[in-house]
């Protein structure tokens, strides 16, 4: 059976799946980084499970798999093949594809952004289906995005189109891993919202989830801390609306689980800002977990195509 290897690494734990023509995922596997050990470590890691799930699909499905999708986090250069920096994984300069591709035997490797794997995934299969004109918002332990376009997503000229995280929504704000003050992720993404819950309950080991809850609760110093979160969120999605004209804001991540506690006020709060532009649906990503994997393998699939009418 014709397949192909998705595999969606993060920060601290790898999806992995095979992938038949018709998007099906015929095997799932899961592994960690281990990042502790050093970005030396993740990259051995990377190839170690690619090189399983290639043994897997001769094992079961008669023969190696025809390409790869690998998405990664962090700056790429997608031309080269190159994971340039990614500081949750300490990495600079890893040739990935080219490392993979001899792993694998030789065969074709596309490699791309992990989040933009997912907006792939979401605009052709899952919650934008059908949408010309999209931006995904992954919203967890940081904050990134994909602009997709025609069933495309744009990389962006130097490979780090749409990282909304880094679009400055309250300036001399928190300091932020990226160097800036104010970033949109030191104020609404998953970590961000922990912090701040934390902080204004007393109890250190409190998360988003749990501010989501007490947000049901009524708890005011919860509801305090969601509207800080869902102004700023608001903010940033609406400077990407007046930029790109968006036909569609699809919001995934961590903290899209939280439901219409996120999304009822979020909407609100994305109304009131509008001026001129068009208010577009705003609406939870559809494929979970798994949207990684699934877009990887809709760019490993791409890859033939283009191969083949080349």
């Amino acid at each position: 059976m014709k397949h192909i290897i998705a595999l969606d690494v993060g920060g601290t734990g790898m999806k992995a799946a095979l992938v038949g023509a018709d998007n099906t995922l015929l095997h799932e596997a899961r592994r960690p980084t281990g990042r502790e050990r050093g970005p030396e470590a993740v990259v051995t890691a990377i190839l170690d499970f690619a090189a399983e799930l290639r043994a897997v699909g001769e094992e079961r499905f008669g023969g190696p798999p025809a390409a790869a999708g690998v998405g990664v986090p962090g700056v790429l250069d997608e031309a080269r093949g190159v994971a340039v920096f990614a500081a949750n994984l300490g990495w600079r300069d890893v040739p990935l594809r080219a490392l993979l591709s001899e792993r694998l035997g030789g065969i074709p490797v596309a490699l791309a952004h992990d989040v933009r794997m997912g907006g792939l995934a979401e605009g052709r299969i899952g919650a934008g289906e059908g949408a010309d004109r999209f931006l995904f918002v992954s919203v967890g332990t940081g904050i990134a995005g994909a602009i997709g376009i025609e069933g495309r997503i744009d990389p962006g000229a130097h490979g780090s189109s749409a990282e909304i995280g880094h679009v400055v929504v309250r300036p001399g704000g928190p300091v932020c891993g990226c160097g800036g003050r104010g970033c949109l992720e030191t104020l609404a993404s998953a970590s961000a919202v922990g912090r701040a819950w934390a902080a204004a309950s007393g109890d250190p080991t409190a998360d988003a989830a749990d501010c989501a809850e007490a947000v049901t609760s009524g708890d005011p110093r919860a509801e305090a801390v969601w509207r800080e979160m869902t102004g700023a969120l608001a903010d940033g999605l609406v400077i990407a609306h007046t930029l790109l004209d968006t036909g569609m804001l699809i919001i995934g991540g961590g903290l899209a689980e939280a439901g219409e506690t996120l999304f009822g006020p979020l909407r609100d709060e994305v109304e009131k800002r509008l001026t001129f532009q068009q208010l577009p649906p705003i609406v939870p990503a559809a494929l979970g977990d798994t949207a990684g994997c699934l877009g990887a393998g809709l760019l490993a699939w791409d890859l033939l195509a283009t191969e083949v009418s080349a």
